[in-house]
């Protein structure tokens, strides 16, 4: 049976890869054909599908700010959007139930209610991976998207916990304490070093620590492992912990997507059910994209935030699991947004690798708002006479702009995604911005030609390099660019694309040891 799954998922992986779909669109459709022939979900897929969603919600955490939740567009952009998603859905999906759909029609005013809330929600998993796989996950649409997603989870965990009516135990108070042991915490982290023990480490803290202790007290264990992460966020090796993490949580995800295809027994009135909820999904958007231009937010912002959540939840799954086993829901219905969440994956997953290009096209009928008025996360920025422009300032971008510092003075720029980072490199000495490499409003903005000679791109993600260099062609860009990439096809593309100088991140680290061995040790060699 394993052989079968997996042989199943890689193949249909492979062919939506192919078919320029991102991979899990291939798994949920594998999931769905082996359900047709007879095989269904097991315990085992169940748990590895669980602890796939749990070591996401930690490495979110990691990732997280808790400056971001207590901002006003977050908690105050989430609450506004389910309300108003709810009250539409509840009122739309009534007026459905006047009209005779069988389904709805034996539901009272509170179940359609629960509905209307059930799809309220987007996915965190879908999201998460799609800004992943874009290489947008500190963006400021992507941190505005899963700001939004957190809370969503919060208001779904208090759902879960006020609908059984069974409250957590009453030394769950002692959970009060977990930010008193955060230096034992990191100093954890410190001890166990790199490699394995590091990986061991993060399952250690998701699991058990975070997970498990929320699940003994009789709260939901996803809520641990993020708020642990988000306890863990501020250890200098959380980034490196978050990537150890990373394959495994890939791993595990592949059954979550599956999972969702082989827990469901399509009907062909489910199936019905399920178009109706998807024509509805256009509301969602809409929404989203009205509360996040309300906060003043740019015209690109607003619309791709609107996109990572264009999709129904699996929390949606969750709580209306939950309202089928009180009796508050039937088993029609709870069929019905399986079936929706999946195919609302299937058609989110093309809109957003094309968001970028979307905007572009769409960008111009929209009203932007005047630069002066524009929120403060989402400011346009001047960056006045750099002559070189290093678009990321990770590891490679900061020692790429040292030693051009050293060589050539004060000439250079970079650009940060993250602003608590370009700020803790400014108080370094560096002069460094923070805004998005592949907005291309910031472009209008961030170049003069006259002045930037050489742009080099350093992004951690291929695809956000790739973007960065068509905003520099489509603004017919005169000077030379450099960039990175991991893989061997990642540069054979970038020098087609017209980059003039592609580097491989790793033989680079070679060279560029012996150089600093030369420079640093001066070895005296006698010549052969």
């Amino acid at each position: 049976m394993e052989l079968i799954l997996i042989t199943t998922a890689f193949i249909s992986g492979f062919f939506a890869l192919k078919c320029n779909l991102p991979p899990l669109v291939g798994f949920l459709l594998a999931g769905f054909g082996l359900h047709a022939f007879g095989i269904q979900t097991s315990d085992t897929i169940i748990t590895l599908a669980d602890l796939g969603v749990t070591l996401l919600l930690f490495t979110i955490g990691l990732k997280l700010d808790v400056k971001t939740l207590l901002s006003k567009e977050i908690w105050a952009g989430a609450s506004v959007h389910n309300l108003l998603s709810t009250a539409i859905f509840s009122a739309l999906l009534f007026g459905f139930k006047i009209l005779g759909i069988s389904s709805l029609a034996a539901m009272s005013l509170e179940q359609i209610v629960l509905l209307g809330f059930a799809l309220s929600f987007s996915s965190t998993v879908f999201a998460v991976k799609s800004l992943q796989e874009k290489g947008e996950m500190n963006a400021t649409y992507g941190t505005i998207a899963i700001g939004i997603l957190v809370m969503q989870d919060i208001f779904a965990v208090v759902f879960l916990t006020a609908s059984t009516g069974k409250l957590p135990e009453w030394y769950a108070i002692a959970l009060f304490l977990l930010p008193f042991l955060r230096p034992i915490f990191f100093k954890i982290i410190d001890w166990v070093g790199h490699g394995e023990m590091l990986v061991l480490c993060g399952v250690f803290f998701a699991l058990v620590v975070g997970a498990g202790l929320f699940q003994v007290v009789g709260m939901k264990p996803d809520l641990g492992a993020l708020i642990l992460g988000m306890l863990l966020a501020g250890h200098k090796k959380a980034s490196e912990l978050s990537k150890s993490l990373f394959n495994l949580k890939e791993l595990f995800l592949v059954c979550f997507f599956l999972n969702i295809g082989l827990s469901v027994k399509p009907t062909i009135e489910g199936g019905m059910m399920a178009l109706l909820f998807i024509l509805l999904l256009p509301i969602k958007g809409v929404l989203y994209f009205w509360v996040l231009n309300h906060f003043k937010f740019r015209v690109r912002t607003s619309l791709l935030a609107s996109l990572s959540l264009f999709n129904y939840s699996e929390f949606g799954l969750i709580v209306s699991g939950l309202a089928f086993k009180m009796g508050w829901m039937s088993g029609e219905i709870l069929v019905a947004i399986a079936i929706a969440v999946s195919i609302s994956f299937i058609l989110a997953a093309p809109l957003n690798r094309k968001g970028h290009r979307l905007y572009q096209r769409s960008g111009k009928w929209l009203k932007e708002h005047a630069a002066e008025k524009l929120n403060n996360r989402d400011q346009l920025i001047n960056p006045g006479h750099a002559q070189i422009l290093i678009l990321g300032m990770g590891r490679i971008g900061t020692g790429a702009y040292d030693e051009l510092r050293t060589r050539y003075g004060k000439i250079s720029l970079g650009v940060e995604v993250r602003e608590d980072a370009a700020h803790q490199h400014r108080t370094q000495g560096r002069n460094v911005i923070s805004g998005d490499a592949t907005d291309p409003d910031f472009w209008e903005r961030i170049l003069d030609t006259a002045n930037v000679k050489l742009v080099l791109l350093a992004m951690p993600h291929h695809q956000g390099n790739q973007i960065a260099l068509e905003q520099l062609q489509l603004r017919n860009y005169q000077g030379q660019i450099a960039a990175i990439a991991e893989y061997t096809d990642q540069l054979d593309s970038l020098v087609e694309n017209g980059v003039d100088a592609a580097f491989n991140i790793y033989s680079e680290a070679g060279s560029g040891f012996a150089r600093h061995v030369c420079k640093q040790l001066k070895p005296n060699f006698n010549k052969p």
